[in-house]
């Protein structure tokens, strides 16, 4: 059996956490984005004390842990209203794949500066015409001499701006069928051939969004992340803690919108009566904290599951509680919004933004249809419609 309750080491973490989100707040994420800048100062206080790195191997200056730790820390950045977006992308998913398949020499170059957010790397795999199917995806690696020369296009991809380098999902010829087959290439931003353009996104985010178009770009031979036979291996070593981390993140937002709501029930008083003691306030809230905490037990048991190498169970894991988290989410918001009534679409409560931001847990970085899709056919047994 997975053990779902939390050790006290861990508890110990979630409190850490807890008292650095306090120290920023919403506040702080809300400056950044009007300032048009990524929250820097946050970032890389997080990272030296060590919270950053925490899922990475010690040797290389992280904590020891695995994603189990790290959505800890995003889940509770998040629910004092300052998460960390590149935290799902530079340790969770580029960190993961690096350590688990890079070569010594990667491993020493990259791991030490995600670890304490010294370097920060994006991920690149979505494409115009191949998002949640990543099977078709276009971008393509050939060899030229011992280097590698990539070609193909990447949007939605975030903090480019912010990143060193991306890890690159594009796909090689292989040998002996002529079949297209999946790799991962670290790519430096200043690369030549590599462009970087912002996408004009009506979400206001501290973590922008850009379009990359890779011509030609020539990397040595070791920018190959592992196995060039190991390509669908590797990838989904990735996703998976995306997956898990995008529920952190979800989770994090919804309990921040709920304790507003919660905090204005207890003192908003209509008619000499706190409202929260109105059960038409009171049990839809009740219902929000129990979806999150539905959501973040189905997260804690994916995290397990691939801390402890169970990559199949935890991809059914990992997307169940994306799946779910992405719901709770959005409802928590919703219902933090409906009980502040007209104060929830104010500045001064902070809660609307957070309507549109809910809504991409649904959406990101894999479709709910997908994710039903994927449950339906692995889990199920039912047969595909496509």
């Amino acid at each position: 059996m997975t053990p779902q309750i939390e050790t006290d080491e861990h508890k110990a973490l979630r409190a850490a956490v807890a008292t650095l989100g306090a120290k920023y707040g919403r506040d702080y994420i809300t400056r950044t984005i009007a300032e048009g800048r990524p929250p820097t100062e946050l970032w890389q206080e997080a990272g030296k004390l060590g919270y950053l790195g925490v899922n990475l191997p010690e040797e290389h200056g992280g904590g020891g842990g695995g994603i189990t730790e790290l959505s800890i820390v995003l889940e509770e950045l998040g629910a004092a209203g300052s998460p960390l977006l590149m935290l799902v992308v530079s340790p969770a998913i580029c960190g993961t794949v690096i350590s688990r398949f890079g070569t010594e020499d990667q491993k020493r170059t990259r791991l030490p500066g995600l670890a304490d957010g010294s370097l920060l790397m994006a991920f690149g795999i979505t494409e115009p015409d191949a998002g949640s199917n990543s099977h078709r995806i276009t971008t393509t690696a050939r060899k030229d001499g011992a280097d590698w020369l990539l070609t193909g296009r990447k949007v939605f991809i975030s903090g480019v701006d912010m990143a060193d380098a991306v890890l690159i999902v594009g796909r090689t010829e292989d040998a002996r069928t002529g079949r297209l087959k999946p790799c991962l290439f670290i790519v430096p931003t200043d690369a030549e051939g590599f462009q970087k353009h912002p996408i004009d996104m009506e979400l206001n985010a501290a973590e922008k969004q850009f379009e990359l178009v890779l011509d030609d770009v020539r990397l040595p031979a070791d920018a190959l992340v592992g196995d060039e036979d190991a390509g669908l291996l590797q990838l989904f070593a990735g996703l998976n803690p995306e997956r898990i981390m995008t529920a952190a993140f979800a989770i994090g937002m919804g309990r921040y919108a709920l304790s507003k709501a919660i905090e204005y029930a207890r003192d908003r008083t209509v008619w000499k009566t706190p409202i929260g003691a109105h059960q038409a306030i009171a049990h839809p809230l009740a219902q929000a904290h129990i979806d999150l905490e539905l959501a973040r037990l189905m997260m804690q048991k994916a995290a397990h599951l691939y801390d402890a190498g169970d990559d199949i169970g935890a991809g059914e894991a990992a997307n169940m509680a994306k799946y779910a988290a992405g719901e709770a989410c959005v409802r928590a918001v919703d219902q933090a919004v409906h009980t502040l009534g007209g104060n929830g679409l104010t500045r001064e409560f902070g809660l609307a933004s957070l309507i549109t931001a809910a809504r991409v847990a649904r959406i990101a970085p894999v479709s709910r249809e997908m994710i039903l899709n994927y449950v339906s056919h692995q889990t199920l047994g039912l047969p595909k419609s496509y």
